[in-house]
């Protein structure tokens, strides 16, 4: 062979040799990237716990958690109910208890009534026969036939012809906040107080909310005389958000699903300027009483989906709770925001008292002090990330 030629030879070796090389470490990236991507995609609640097998299981962890709340409400049981040892260190998830067997059955019973019925709209659920009794009633009681209306409503408002139409329940609350103008130049606030708790149980702790328009908000309570009750936080950083709860099943947790949207929403809403570009479709319902207090009723819907009810004072126009409901194949995820003591900071109103319910709980918050307009570390809407060892 030639010098020349077999320099040639060579080098094309050498390229194919190189270029094979160069598409087998491509292939190994991208095989990488998919695993990453993988990783990165949320469990499901069939992959994260064990023994899940109804509809259920395509969920996100904490909307099947919501979904087990769904249940317990419906049927006024407690998690005890159904999981052997439930509330105790001891505590068997896994279990097959006759009723958790049930509780199966009855799922895929629902689920098959809505696709068979009613074409896979959610038109029953668990509170459709059961109103938080374990067996469903299956005949009338004569008082109640004669006694009050029962005070269970529909999630779905509907129409009112008679009532104040949606935008002027909504200008009517812009105007009592404070105007168009102060909400449009409130960025930011951090809010302080106490936690309050719930009927005797979770105070004691100093709380915090810190939101940064358009859609970023954390809360925090943190327990520093009983480090033993751990901190818990509820943050959203504008794309993702997480929860941490010490005392809940799954203790931290990266927020996904439902709630992942309800957190967006929150925070949202706690620049109420934008009301309108959070929520499309508002219409007003009939007027409700609450409390002996009448309210002004709207309801729209989020970007993403979640139905939203607004219940503004008809006397000062303010907004005193906002409920939004999630999704499950069980019936719809509630949780509700309270708000009450109303004061201004800055030229725009603040409600110094905060409730927040859900289905696993309820706790209350009283304000002593809000700051409008504050530089917020980025840092303080993100997930701390994990120490190396």
């Amino acid at each position: 062979m030639k010098p020349k030629f077999r320099a040639h030879v060579t080098a094309v070796t050498v390229l194919v040799v190189i270029g094979v090389s160069g598409l087998v470490l491509v292939d190994r990236i991208l095989a990488q990237a998919a695993q990453k991507v993988a990783a990165a995609k949320p469990q499901t609640a069939g992959e994260y716990f064990k023994n899940v097998t109804t509809p259920l299981k395509e969920l996100s962890v904490h909307d099947f958690l919501s979904s087990m709340g769904v249940i317990s409400a419906d049927l006024g049981l407690d998690c005890a109910d159904c999981h052997t040892a439930a509330g105790t260190d001891n505590a068997d998830w896994v279990v097959d208890t006759p009723r958790k067997k049930t509780a199966r059955r009855m799922i895929e019973m629902v689920a098959g009534i809505n696709r068979n019925n009613f074409g896979g709209a959610q038109a029953v659920t668990c509170f459709s026969c059961h109103h938080r009794n374990l067996r469903p009633a299956s005949t009338i009681g004569l008082d109640a036939l004669y006694g009050p209306p029962s005070e269970d409503k529909d999630a779905v408002v509907g129409a009112a012809p008679d009532a104040p139409s949606a935008e002027q329940v909504i200008n009517k609350y812009i105007e009592a906040l404070g105007g168009a103008r102060r909400l449009a130049d409130l960025r930011s606030f951090v809010a302080t107080g106490k936690s309050v708790g719930y009927g005797g149980i979770g105070g004691s702790g100093t709380f915090q909310i810190l939101a940064k328009a358009p859609d970023q908000r954390t809360a925090l309570t943190e327990f520093k005389d009983h480090p033993e009750r751990g901190d818990g936080i509820r943050a959203y950083n504008g794309r993702t958000g997480w929860i941490k709860a010490p005392r809940n099943l799954v203790k931290e947790h990266d927020a996904e699903g439902g709630e992942l949207d309800g957190m967006r929403l929150d925070a949202q809403l706690a620049f109420p300027g934008q009301i309108r570009q959070v929520l499309k479709n508002l219409r007003s319902g009939a007027p409700e009483t609450i409390g002996g207090k009448d309210f002004d009723v709207v309801q729209g819907t989020s970007s993403e989906g979640l139905l939203v009810t607004l219940y503004f004072n008809q006397d000062s126009g303010l907004l005193t709770r906002y409920v939004r409901y999630g999704k499950s194949p069980v019936g719809r995820i509630p949780t509700q925001f309270d708000f009450a003591d109303y004061r201004e900071v800055g030229g725009v109103k603040f409600p110094f008292k905060i409730t927040f319910s859900w289905l696993d709980g309820k706790d209350a918050y009283q304000l002593n002090d809000v700051t409008t307009n504050v530089p917020i570390e980025p840092a303080k809407f993100e997930r701390p990330r994990l120490t190396q060892p």
